[in-house]
């Protein structure tokens, strides 16, 4: 019988980093989902296997350094950290065996699915981001501020750890003090965009407290290809978990399309 899903340590080159597979006797080009700032495997839940199944493609999960059960952050990281994660990404496929694989990324994820595209432009069949970033914005800043503030005074600290262990304080403060620090006021990567010729999905939740639906536009506005934006009803930062169905029908629905045609 054929394994449906494996977790296991890959070594990417830079450390350990912990990898699911999903769907694994699906064929086709993978789907890699990309997780946020603070996020891992199991911060995913169900998305990504419901995704895969819909679609029944294979697919791929896995906690980037300093998250979950991934090597710890090599060091201090830089104003380009997303780049050198895209960068990072490439070296794991590589490691991983996979040519090809179309990718989901949400929040710091999903501009690492865009920087991945401009640096391997002929890589990826298709790119799906959910709430990421293209520049610093206020509405941005405020919410780690918040995030900061409560991180402090309630259980969010224990609750992250959860899922990052003795990482956790680590974690959340190279995100913190990362996007709060003024060498990354700067941070832009929308005349990055403009090589990117992989069709894209750019979805975000009309109430996102990380982001106005200005980074959604800018994104349409960059991309050097195709590029689809859909601004999600009701919903807020977590478009997936907040309005799972829609999302599940709308992804599937571009994903499909740009599956390669296997010979039978």
């Amino acid at each position: 019988m054929v394994k449906q899903s494996s977790i296991f340590a890959c070594d990417s080159g830079a450390g350990s980093v912990r990898v699911q597979r999903l769907n694994e006797a699906a064929a086709g080009r993978p789907v890699v989902f990309l997780h946020e700032a603070l996020g891992s495997i199991a911060l995913w839940r169900d998305f990504p296997a419901a995704l895969c199944a819909r679609i029944a493609r294979p697919g791929i999960v896995y906690e980037r350094l300093g998250h979950g059960q991934s090597d710890p952050l090599p060091g201090p990281r830089a104003p380009h950290y997303l780049h050198d994660e895209a960068q990072a990404l490439l070296a794991l496929l590589d490691r991983l065996d996979v040519a090809e694989a179309d990718l989901v990324g949400h929040s710091d994820g999903g501009s690492i699915a865009l920087l991945a595209g401009t640096a391997a432009p002929d890589r990826f069949g298709s790119i799906v981001t959910i709430a990421a970033h293209v520049y610093v914005e206020e509405l941005t800043l405020a919410g780690i501020r918040a995030a900061v503030e409560l991180y402090k005074t309630t259980d969010l600290r224990r609750r992250l750890s959860r899922y990052h262990g003795a990482q956790t304080d680590a974690l959340f403060a190279a995100w913190a003090e990362t996007w709060l620090s003024a060498p990354f006021a700067a941070w832009n990567i929308e005349a990055d965009l403009k090589t990117l010729t992989a069709p894209v999905l750019a979805v975000q939740g009309e109430n996102d407290e990380y982001g106005t639906l200005d980074q959604l536009r800018r994104i349409g506005r960059a991309v050097g290809g195709s590029c689809e934006t859909w601004e999600v009803p009701g919903a807020a930062h977590q478009p997936q978990f907040q309005a799972a169905e829609a999302m599940l029908a709308r992804l599937a629905a571009f994903l499909e399309p740009h599956a390669p045609d296997l010979a039978l």
